[in-house]
């Protein structure tokens, strides 16, 4: 009796759907992440042509449940290599890495740790929650974005993140013996695309 019921109970178990494998939202190549700020004389740009960016959701069909502010999403790392960061100069990119103590620390890291959304007009808004590593130091960070239809099956994220620089322990960059100095808060901007 003990093993018509262990075989019962197996035949169970393979016949129950699986709540979905995992499935990974590639990043497409229209994706952005850039930098903005201010100097003492002007404003700038850093863009950072080349990022990895890894996002795992639970179950198939992540992008439409994502529009219809469901959190398929488990898990999302991105990964920066800080010796591509290009604020379009040799001198300014020089004292942007040395700003970011490139030396000790190449890589700039963000990991998710939660989210909330909800429905918003044509798409969804919501917040991010996770830790960004930068320049040896980590500290949580929350991201607001926006997530609407790209079109063709796709997921379109926007969205921006105020970094002080002081606040990871960054000396602000300054060229011409101090005259010129950026200031301690830029704009982390992202334009992100994704398919299934």
């Amino acid at each position: 009796m003990r093993l018509n019921i262990t075989h019962a109970f197996a035949a169970m178990v393979a016949l129950t759907p699986l709540h979905g494998s995992p499935e990974l939202l590639a990043t497409q190549p229209e994706s952005r992440i850039w930098v903005e700020g201010t100097s003492t004389i002007k404003a700038f740009k850093c863009t950072l042509p080349e990022f990895d960016l890894k996002v795992n959701a639970d179950g198939t069909g992540a992008i439409p449940a994502v529009l219809n502010a469901q959190k398929p999403v488990k898990s999302l790392a991105l990964t920066i290599d800080a010796a591509k960061l290009d604020c379009g100069g040799g001198t300014m990119n020089d004292h942007m890495r040395e700003a970011i103590k490139l030396d000790r620390n190449p890589t700039i890291l963000f990991k998710l740790s939660g989210y909330d959304v909800a429905k918003a007009g044509a798409g969804v808004e919501g917040t991010v929650h996770g830790s960004l590593a930068l320049g040896g130091v980590e500290h949580p960070i929350d991201v607001s974005a926006v997530a609407s239809d790209a079109g063709n099956g796709a997921l379109r994220v926007v969205g921006s993140y105020e970094l002080a620089l002081s606040a990871f322990d960054l000396k602000r960059p300054s060229l011409m013996f101090g005259r010129i100095k950026v200031g301690d808060k830029v704009q982390v901007k992202f334009d992100l695309v994704f398919k299934n």
